[in-house]
């Protein structure tokens, strides 16, 4: 593919918006069974002929990035880790070259289980950042929390990331109403102490059997109302396209100078400047999380498209994406498929 080729597509909408952000889901299974996210018995997962093989997701993702100008590619479940070939993907994504003439940025967002165990050969193929899900530093709460007693694992998933040279080390917590807000200054100092990035994250109308209700959503305001009772905030650079906007945190006695963020896709979504588009762990291409279509590259994929006909169903799909999810908006109703299928 010359430049010039690469220079006349690209992942563009109506809105003015360029995709450039891929995620890509690797599995709609999990070894969590966090209440927000799926009920207690699981759902009913994908049949294995269904789901990408690893050179059908490598062979995807090269087309978003050579053709399609893509340069971030976050891996992403279910739980990712799951995917017994998940280091050879990682390496072959790392093969490719942007638009910029450098390997994409890989970053992988995960529960933390496993992830000691795997984070070394990770490192190896190529990573270069992880995202951790944390909900609680209670044991008790986070068990009842992902219905798995496995904080212990995750912890030491995050210590092993840190220990690779891994960084920033981003932690993800979802603060749901009368379940775990009391978590949220204790997670606070544990990631300022060690240079963790945090981000608190509104709970969105993705989870199990249509079961959200707004007034269970701690917004972002009161959030960052209790943040500032205890830590010295300041707002930081203008977040861009990235979904959290950050804040710098002063440092004190009980923990080094840090950041903060906080993710509020429902009180202050940042629609209008979204760069992603999503890869369903089957092969189907979603331009938002709340999408209620989706495009099948999968079967062109294995009927033999070529990869300039694989860019221009990406293409012709990516041009249709909304202006916003819009949550809240009388007309919404939550797409069929919950965050475990969709990938996060």
């Amino acid at each position: 593919m010359t430049a010039t080729a690469q220079a006349m597509t690209g992942l563009r909408d109506t809105y003015g918006r360029t995709a450039r952000d891929l995620r890509v889901s690797l599995t709609d299974r999990c070894n969590l069974r966090c209440s927000y996210c799926m009920p207690a018995e699981g759902l009913p997962w994908l049949p294995t002929a269904d789901v990408l093989t690893d050179d059908e997701v490598v062979h995807l993702v090269s087309v978003a990035v050579r053709v399609l100008g893509v340069r971030k590619v976050r891996f992403t479940g279910g739980e990712p880790l799951l995917r017994r070939g998940l280091a050879g993907i990682v390496a072959g994504t790392a093969q490719l070259r942007t638009d910029e003439g450098v390997p994409p940025d890989i970053s992988l967002t995960t529960n933390g289980v496993g992830l000691e165990r795997r984070i070394h050969e990770l490192a190896e193929s190529g990573l270069n950042r992880v995202n951790v899900s944390l909900d609680s530093l209670d044991r008790e709460r986070y068990a009842a929390l992902a219905r798995r007693d496995r904080l212990p694992d995750v912890l030491r998933g995050l210590a092993a990331v840190e220990a690779v040279g891994l960084r920033p080390v981003k932690v993800n917590t979802v603060v749901m109403r009368g379940v775990n807000e009391v978590d949220v200054v204790p997670l606070a100092e544990f990631c300022l102490a060690r240079g963790y990035r945090l981000r608190f994250i509104e709970q969105m109308p993705l989870g199990p059997e249509h079961g959200w209700d707004r007034s269970s959503m701690v917004p972002a305001a009161e959030i960052l109302e209790v943040l500032g009772r205890h830590f010295k905030l300041t707002l930081a650079e203008q977040r861009g396209s990235a979904p959290a906007q950050e804040w710098l945190v002063a440092a004190s006695e009980r923990h080094r100078a840090g950041r903060i963020g906080v993710i509020a896709s429902v009180t202050a979504p940042f629609c209008a400047a979204c760069d992603r588009t999503r890869l369903t762990a089957d092969g189907h291409l979603r331009t938002c999380l709340f999408a209620h279509t989706e495009t099948d590259l999968r079967t062109p994929l294995r009927e033999g498209a070529t990869d300039h006909e694989l860019a221009a169903l990406w293409q012709a799909a990516h041009l249709g994406k909304a202006a916003g999810h819009g949550i809240g908006t009388p007309g919404f109703h939550q797409p069929a498929r919950t965050m475990s299928a969709i990938g996060g």
